[in-house]
Order: C-alpha cells, then sequence, then structure tokens
C-alpha cells in the first residue's frame, strides 16, 4: 500500500494538471521552489500544514477538498 503522502501527492498532481498547470507555474503560484514541488507530488516532502492550505488556495478548493480520495 503507498504512504499517504505518496497518494496525497498524486492527488496534487492530478488537481495542478487538471488546471492546465505545470509544476512551475504552481510552484510559482503558491511561492515554492519548483523542486519542493517535485518532492511533494513524489511523496518525498511533508507539507506544513501552512503549505496544504497553499496549495488549496492556489488551486482555488477547499483544504477538505485537497484529500479527497486519498
Amino acid at each position: 500500500m503507498k504512504s499517504v503522502r505518496r497518494r496525497f501527492g498524486e492527488r496534487i498532481r492530478l488537481l495542478r494538471i487538471a488546471t492546465g498547470m505545470t509544476q512551475e507555474a504552481f510552484a510559482d503560484r503558491c511561492g515554492f521552489a519548483r523542486t519542493y514541488m517535485s518532492r511533494v507530488e513524489t511523496g518525498g516532502a511533508n507539507p506544513s500544514l501552512d503549505a496544504l492550505q497553499t496549495f488549496a488556495t492556489a488551486l482555488g478548493m477547499p483544504l477538505s477538498e485537497l484529500f479527497a480520495g486519498v
């Protein structure tokens, strides 16, 4: 079974792609480095609560929606 970080990273990647943003564009919108976004999407980073809120805001959705299906 995949770790929750890995499943969450895949969810962020799918949401980002659905908005038509590249990883770099999404990282810029969030104020993070592209390398950090890569680590989040592959499950290598453990994002903080503040980072989670930043992702939700950048994707235009409530924080709780980030976890749908994770």
